[in-house]
């Protein structure tokens, strides 16, 4: 297949502010942040033309997020200017460099799509979403129809946060419906461990399977990741020793990374994604996760720095 650098990736979803714990008990550092936003900056520094459906507030945070959207190519032509308040979320980080988070959203912007605003590019050729914006009301269930209605072929990733969740019984179906709602799913085993507890990740990916997609791929950390296909034998790759600073960010760009590569190969419908080259796009998205870790906040790799380590 031929690299398709026309098509149009779509993310929908959240634009929020990481406040880093510095580790001297009294400040934060402030990383613009937020999945989808995270993944559609990803995409788009590596030249994939990148449009970004998120709610941003009229205040001073939201205003930093547009314009750190703007300054990296993402385009906002579908974009809303929301009154309501910017997202908050409080990072700490453990001795690995692993992120745990605090939410504050109650009343913020991410999460009042309304129908009329949800207006998806018709040039969109993949749609991304997932995170918070799919799974919280009163927009989740708007989201959750902007899949179910594309043409395109449809990402998800739960990006799983359990303190916003409560439990995992609780989870389980607000994460399934989005699950059959799209053709490619990928999540953590993290993710994974939380949500179905003592579940093997071959037993939980043929479930999702089940539901419809015609893939899952689950990441692994420092291990890699591995793909799986209905009727196939999961595709195993291996992760990329790199020199970990945080891991903020490293899912998302391994979204970005498997995007990049799938819209390379002009993967773009269901059946294409049957026939494509799973493998290849592990291992770009493995690499871009490792590129990222090796920065502190989400920081994905342009085009030339990743040509430059493959």
């Amino acid at each position: 297949m031929t690299d398709r650098a026309g098509d149009v990736v779509t993310v929908i979803g959240e634009a929020l502010v990481d406040l880093v714990d510095s580790g001297d008990q009294q400040t934060f550092t402030a990383h613009l942040s937020g999945s989808p936003l995270n993944v559609a900056v990803g995409l788009a520094r590596l030249g994939r033309p990148t449009q970004l459906l998120a709610r941003f507030s009229t205040d001073t945070f939201g205003r930093r997020l547009r314009g750190f959207a703007e300054r990296n190519g993402v385009g906002l032509d579908a974009a809303v200017d929301a009154p309501q308040p910017s997202t908050l979320a409080v990072v700490n980080l453990d001795g690995q460099g692993k992120a745990g988070y605090d939410f504050y959203l109650d009343g913020s912007a991410d999460w009042q799509w309304t129908p009329a605003e949800l207006a998806v590019p018709p040039d969109t050729r993949i749609l991304h979403t997932g995170s918070l914006a799919a799974w919280l009301p009163p927009g989740d269930a708007h989201v959750i129809a902007a899949m179910q209605a594309s043409p395109a072929l449809v990402s998800y990733d739960p990006n799983v946060r359990p303190s916003l969740l409560g439990t995992p019984q609780r989870a389980r179906p607000l994460i399934e419906q989005a699950v059959a709602a799209a053709q490619l799913v990928k999540a953590s085993d993290d993710d994974l461990g939380w949500l179905y507890p003592g579940e093997s990740l071959d037993a939980v990916a043929a479930r999702w399977l089940d539901l419809g997609p015609d893939a899952v791929v689950i990441t692994r950390g420092a291990h890699g990741a591995v793909g799986f296909r209905p009727g196939t034998v999961p595709i195993e790759r291996p992760g990329r020793p790199v020199e970990v600073v945080d891991t903020i960010g490293a899912g998302d760009a391994f979204t970005s990374g498997l995007l990049s590569a799938l819209a390379a190969a002009g993967v773009h419908d269901a059946a294409a994604l049957a026939a494509a080259d799973l493998e290849t796009a592990l291992d770009e998205a493995i690499l871009v996760a490792a590129l990222t870790c090796e920065r502190a906040g989400a920081e994905p790799p342009t085009a030339a720095e990743l040509a430059a380590r493959r």
